[in-house]
């Protein structure tokens, strides 16, 4: 069974740093892309990051370049993104994504989605 579970949401001031985890189980990992995307409210879902299970290859949206960071703990099958100056603009419901084949068949995975909210 595929998991994806989120932890590391919060209450942070403008200018503080969060760090976003995802813990993935029942499939592998390392022949995965992983990603994280948000969702403001009255929003569409957007991509943030996404980076392959070995860690090889990263992607970002422009808005969050410079700022958050992405990464992978192959050992603990987990994902990462480091959230650095945080602006208002970034509150949103953060979601874990995988992608990965299984049984020939492209597989598509949500996890719950963390709340992440900037304000003073």
């Amino acid at each position: 069974q595929v998991q994806l579970v989120e932890s590391g949401g919060g209450l942070v001031q403008p200018g503080g740093s969060l760090r976003l985890s995802c813990a993935a189980s029942g499939f592998t990992f390392i022949n995965s892309w992983m990603s994280w995307y948000r969702q403001a409210p009255g929003s569409e879902r957007e991509l943030v990051a996404g980076i392959t299970g070995g860690g090889g290859s990263l992607d970002y949206a422009d808005s969050v370049k410079g700022r958050f960071t992405i990464s992978v703990d192959n050992a603990k099958n987990t994902a990462f993104l480091q959230m650095n100056d945080l602006k208002p603009e970034d509150t949103a419901v953060y979601f874990c994504n995988a992608v990965f084949m299984m049984d020939y068949r492209h597989k598509n995975y949500w996890g719950q989605g963390t709340q992440v909210t900037v304000s003073s």
